[in-house]
């Protein structure tokens, strides 16, 4: 039975094979198409500070597209480098903090300390996941076990803002980053000790 990564490889290489066919006759770098998709986010970020959280979900929904292709771009074009995955793995995390500042900037006139408070949690669970599968990958450890990997993030938070339920996307992206912290951990304790 295939693991839950290779499921979510499976189904990133639907959606982004056939784009990449026709990205890959562009001129387009994929270093571009990440600069494209913090761009995005930050359009993202301005359309929730608006209060305009239709369009926001939508652009974080292209966003998160965004992230998927800059990768398989360069690995079908073989033009994959270290810098280009610290870029990529940077870049990530600023349109996802983006989009976070964003709902922040939304919510703080309205003294909603719950939602601010989740936001903070959101944000720092959802930092914590990366960095723990870094950090591992640092030591030489493989770490891509957990439920709530960036793109499932990307599409709990636009659904959210597309049905105008943030509040529930943020208390679900809560509950499920700090699951995926605790299952990294665990895996990466087993994984260690042999």
């Amino acid at each position: 039975m295939p693991s839950l990564a290779e499921l979510r490889g499976n189904l990133a290489s639907r959606i982004t094979n056939p784009i990449v066919g026709i990205l890959s006759k562009s001129r387009l770098k994929p270093n571009t198409l990440t600069f494209i998709e913090l761009t995005i986010s930050l359009g993202a970020a301005y359309a929730i500070v608006i209060g305009y959280f239709l369009l926001g979900g939508a652009l974080v929904l292209v966003s998160g597209l965004f992230d998927l292709l800059d990768g398989a771009l360069a690995r079908f074009t073989k033009q994959s480098t270290k810098f280009g995955a610290i870029l990529d793995s940077t870049i990530d995390r600023l349109s996802e903090a983006a989009i976070f500042c964003g709902l922040l900037v939304w919510y703080m006139p309205k003294v909603a300390t719950l939602e601010i408070v989740l936001i903070f949690a959101a944000l720092i669970g959802s930092f914590l996941v990366s960095y723990i599968r870094a950090r591992a990958e640092g030591l030489g450890l493989e770490c891509r076990v957990g439920l709530f990997t960036r793109a499932e993030r990307v599409i709990v938070l636009a659904v959210g803002l597309l049905v105008n339920q943030v509040f529930i996307a943020l208390w679900v992206l809560v509950v499920f980053v700090y699951i995926t912290v605790a299952q990294r951990l665990l895996y990466l304790h087993e994984a260690s000790k042999s």
